[in-house]
């Protein structure tokens, strides 16, 4: 009987340990609510942290990127999950808006930042030489995993039982997730004598990096990158895409259709829905990404989440269970879609090496754009008593970024020497 190679061993373990970390932000709109009922929080306040929290983890990428090559993979996501733990465990404690502020803002906003930011093109990359494209996909789709299972779950234990006892569930699963990395993750192939997945015969690799300060290789990559015109585009494209989805979904969601008389558990289910067809649609936009043009790729998954973003409201207003059910099955297709295809735009034009550095820059954009729909959510909910303009904004924006990716020039191979 042939063996499974460990680098399936290895994404299953990541796969896991980013479903944790997912449902921690994602769950972010399910607690808008109890926070503001039991504390009396301001509603643009509580999505203030949120945001910051955000773009925390985003920002955080390219450093989290550079210390993944000088610290090594198990001891980051051991530290990371730590942090995430701490921050989990001290929400049960907090009863101040400055410390909701801290704990989400910035204690599980760094936490979340490894897993959700630059672990998965980098798994990809040194355990992959084959399938990378999937390897990216099936990673980056777990995110939408946790949302699918958890997030009804959590929703129903805050409605039954109380808030508290959700943070409960999230933090057991964080800390069995701890063990399971401390026991069975691993940093490099050759740390159990193989050769990454699809690689026939090894290849030196250049350890020089390991040697310099992870700041310095953090922002000697965006020096380089900001040089060549496709890291901009890819940039401002990323940006649209992270107030599209985690800022604008991801956090309002919910409690826009709770705003229309949906009850809790219904609109985070229809969220969960989301989660399956994201789940298959970025899976198969990590195989596509192996096949086809990613900037074309690219350009469609962006002009169609903005057409769903624009049927939303008229979905809500109407009371149309029926449009409800489409845009979820439409939106969840594409949620995260983008991600495999831009990664992949990413290493042909950077390289291999340079690729995930840069990529944390990339996503940091993203994130810029996740915190001000997430704050700027909550502001035009409370200048305008709805999130309307919200998303009928965010649908203009998805066109404008579907320009932006198909004037990147098409790679054949490794074009840009940095």
């Amino acid at each position: 009987m042939k063996r499974i190679h460990y680098s399936w061993f290895i994404l299953v373990i990541t796969f896991f340990s980013i479903i944790v970390a997912g449902i921690t932000l994602s769950s972010s709109g399910v607690f808008i609510g109890p926070f503001e009922k039991e504390f009396g929080w301001d509603r643009s306040m509580i999505a203030m942290a949120f945001a910051i929290s955000l773009f925390l983890y985003g920002i955080s990428g390219p450093f989290m990127a550079a210390l993944l090559e000088v610290i090594g993979l198990k001891k980051m996501m051991l530290a990371a999950m730590a942090t995430l733990i701490i921050g989990i465990m001290l929400t049960l404690f907090m009863n101040q808006a400055w410390q909701l502020i801290i704990i989400w803002g910035f204690i599980i906003g760094l936490g979340a930042s490894l897993f959700l930011t630059v672990l998965s093109p980098y798994v990809a990359n040194n355990w992959f030489e084959k399938r990378r494209g999937l390897a990216v996909g099936i990673l980056t789709a777990s995110t939408a995993t946790g949302q699918l299972i958890l997030l009804p779950i959590l929703a129903m234990i805050i409605e039954n039982y109380s808030w508290r006892w959700a943070i409960g569930l999230i933090m057991m699963l964080s800390s069995i997730m701890f063990v399971v990395i401390l026991f069975f993750m691993k940093n490099k192939p050759k740390d159990v004598g193989i050769l990454p997945y699809g690689l026939e015969k090894e290849i030196a690799v250049n350890d020089v990096a390991q040697k310099k300060n992870p700041i310095i290789i953090a922002f000697n990559g965006l020096f380089h990158a900001v040089k060549v015109k496709e890291f901009w585009l890819l940039a401002a494209s990323f940006f649209i895409c992270g107030l599209s989805t985690s800022g604008l979904i991801g956090t309002h969601f919910v409690s826009y259709c709770i705003s229309f008389g949906v009850p809790l558990v219904t609109a985070a289910s229809f969220l969960s829905f989301m989660g399956i067809f994201n789940l298959i649609g970025t899976t198969l936009s990590g195989w596509l990404s192996d096949r086809f043009d990613n900037r074309w790729l690219l350009f469609w998954y962006y002009l169609l989440r903005g057409a769903s973003l624009v049927i939303l409201p008229y979905a809500l207003v109407q009371g149309s269970f029926t449009l409800l059910v489409i845009f979820t099955v439409f939106y969840g297709l594409d949620w995260i879609a983008t991600v495999p295809p831009t990664i992949s735009i990413s290493r042909q034009i950077f390289g291999t090496t340079k690729s995930g550095i840069i990529y944390g820059w990339i996503f940091a954009s993203h994130q810029a754009g996740a915190a001000v729909a997430a704050y700027g959510g909550g502001l035009i909910y409370k200048f305008f008593d709805s999130y309307t303009w919200a998303f009928f904004l965010a649908g203009v924006f998805c066109v404008l970024a579907s320009l932006f990716v198909i004037i990147v020039k098409k790679q054949h191979q490794n074009t840009v020497t940095i």
